[in-house]
Order: C-alpha cells, then sequence, then structure tokens
C-alpha cells in the first residue's frame, strides 16, 4: 500500500473504500476498495476532500482491512451462520435461521487478545431471529500483518470456531404435575397452562401432562409411563421445596435419573432441579414457574431444545447473570439476565 496525490492515482488500485456523506440525505460508499482510478474520478475524489489516497502495493506480508475481515469471519463461523460483504472493512455475521446463539468465550477472547482484531458478539445462549446480526468483524489499521490473520485462522480451525447458531429441535414434552391438593380437586392447576404456553413458543408440545399425589411412587410410575411413551423431555412441577410433603426431588431419584443439580444460581428458579434419565432430560420446576414471567426455566428449556446437555459446572456459571431485575417492562432475552451462562 501507498499514499498517492490523486493526480498521480490514474490507473492505480484503490485500496479501501472513500465513504460520501450529504447530510440529511446520503451516507454511503462513493468509491469501492479495488475500483481502478480513472481521470474523470479526480475532480469528484478532490470534492470529497481526497487529495491523497491509498492505492495497493501488492505486498506479500500485509492484509487489507475487507480481507482480513472476510478471513476473520469465516474462520469464527460454524453452522446457522451467513457472512455480508465487507463494508468500509467491516463483515457482519448473521443468523441463518431462527435458534439458539452459541458462543465460545473463551476462544473469542484468545481472538480480541490478538493485536488490532476486532471481534464482537451477542451474548453467548441469545435467542436469534433469522436475518439477525449475531456479530461482527473488522481490523484497526487499513492493512494488517499476514501472521496476525493466520493465528486467527489457526485458533479457531483448533477450537471449531467460535459462533454458531443452534435450531430448535420439535420435541414432545411429558408433564408430571405433583401435588395432593391438586390430585384431589381441591385447587386448580396452575403448572400446566403456563409449561404448556412456554413449550409451544418453540414449536414443541406437551404429549401428556399426570397428575400424581405427593407420593414418591406415583412420581416414579408417572415418569416410567411417560418414558415408555417416548417422550424427549420430561418435566415435573410442584413438590420442590423442602415441606415434608415435597416429594419431587426423591422420586426423581428413585426413577432412576442422574440429578445433575438440585438448586440454581439464578433468582428465580433457585429451586429447580436439572437430571438425566439416560439420554432424556427431567426438569423439576418449582412454583415460580406459574408466576414469575422469566426464570431459571425460560434459561435452560432453549439450550436444551437447541440439543445441550447441561453438566453441573454449566449451572453453577448461571449465577453471573442469574438475577433477574423483574423490571416492570420485560426486555428478555435483550436484558442481562442469564447473560452470564
Amino acid at each position: 500500500m501507498q499514499k498517492v496525490h490523486v493526480h498521480q492515482a490514474v490507473g492505480m488500485v484503490l485500496c479501501h473504500d472513500i465513504t460520501q456523506i450529504i447530510p440529511g440525505e446520503f451516507k454511503g460508499r462513493a468509491f469501492k476498495k479495488g475500483y481502478v482510478i480513472k481521470e474523470q474520478d479526480i475532480p469528484k475524489l478532490l470534492e470529497l476532500g481526497k487529495e491523497h489516497i491509498y492505492v495497493w502495493s501488492p505486498d506479500s506480508d500485509m492484509v487489507h482491512e475487507n480481507e482480513a475481515a472476510e478471513r476473520i469471519a469465516r474462520a469464527a463461523a460454524r453452522e446457522g451462520i451467513v457472512l455480508t460483504e465487507p463494508n468500509q472493512g467491516r463483515v457482519s455475521l448473521i443468523a441463518e435461521y431462527d435458534g439458539l446463539l452459541q458462543v465460545s468465550v473463551r476462544v473469542l477472547e484468545q481472538v480480541n487478545v490478538i493485536e488490532q482484531v476486532v471481534l464482537a458478539t451477542l451474548h453467548n445462549h441469545y435467542l436469534v431471529k433469522k436475518g439477525q446480526t449475531v456479530a461482527g468483524t473488522r481490523v484497526i489499521p487499513l492493512v494488517i500483518e499476514e501472521n496476525k490473520i493466520s493465528q486467527v485462522e489457526n485458533i479457531c480451525s483448533s477450537q471449531d470456531g467460535i459462533i454458531r447458531v443452534r435450531p430448535f429441535r420439535k420435541v414432545e414434552v411429558g408433564m408430571v404435575t405433583t401435588g395432593n391438593e391438586v390430585y384431589y380437586g381441591r385447587i386448580k392447576d396452575g403448572f400446566g397452562p403456563a409449561v404448556k404456553k412456554k413449550i409451544q413458543e418453540y414449536n414443541s408440545q406437551v404429549m401428556d401432562q399426570i397428575i400424581v399425589p405427593d407420593s414418591p411412587e406415583a412420581i416414579v410410575a408417572a415418569i416410567k409411563e411417560l418414558v415408555a411413551r417416548g417422550v424427549d423431555i420430561i418435566v415435573v412441577t410442584g413438590g420442590m421445596s423442602v415441606d415434608p410433603d415435597d416429594v419431587t426431588p426423591l422420586g426423581i431419584r428413585l426413577a432412576g435419573a442422574e440429578v445433575i443439580s438440585y438448586g440454581a444460581p439464578v433468582l428465580p428458579g433457585s429451586m429447580t432441579l436439572l437430571a438425566y434419565l439416560g439420554e432424556i432430560p427431567i426438569l423439576g420446576l418449582p412454583g415460580c414457574v406459574m408466576y414469575c414471567k422469566n426464570t431459571v426455566f425460560d434459561l435452560l428449556l432453549p439450550r436444551i431444545l437447541a440439543g445441550e446437555k447441561i453438566t453441573r459446572e454449566e449451572m453453577i456459571r448461571m449465577g453471573h447473570g442469574g438475577l433477574c431485575l423483574e423490571c416492570q417492562t420485560c426486555s428478555f432475552p435483550a436484558c442481562p439476565f442469564g447473560k452470564g451462562c
């Protein structure tokens, strides 16, 4: 790359975009990187305040900002991501379909440690829509050393990229509702409508809801019946506190499930239980799911529907960002709640 006066640039290749701004009317690209300067372009370049411009001087050790951004984006992106063309040195990464954004945060940090490299993303586990911008990348200078871009590519290649969108699976959910008060008709079940509504929002459905008394044996029988019917996920509601009659955690264990965590560092929803019976996730949900707009259930459900198998370590990490502010006007998922997970 070399700096030349516009009068000396005729026939040379422009190595950066030149932007034109007309206040209140237009802002955009007047000349595109790679354009060959012509004699008739000189007056317009001068009008744009460009007495000197950068033209391309091939150098094997340097990469132009547009090419650098494209290479970073290609290295970082995996399934469910499409790329825009470079625009003034920036490439955007776009969701190809609705789904759950997954960002390898530690790998992202490794890339951004490299001087003059910028890769910015939405939060990990963000719910995204088709066509939504989920990340953007560029480099700070007009040109950057080849070895820095090669570093990015090597890091992403060894770590299976940085950013992807997982589509939500369409699943059949089995629901077990516990409680003598519901089983004997003393009160109306409030869990069913709340849970079914959230599951239907992901284009899935509750196959069956079995209501049982506060009996570990009854819970075991209901879980086994749902497994035999081929459900993909089991949700057990009620009986999650420490009261003597609350036996849901015991029933889930007696059914043979491996409990990953009984309790989550998230408010509301701290009494939630996560377990797996083979490959079937089982969620034990506390009463707040009935009346709180967002709880830990809203953080775990999309991850499970996107095919993640959640570990105890990941449950622990949810404490960072796990406090819902219960805002009067809820903006979830565009809010801090759950963004530390």
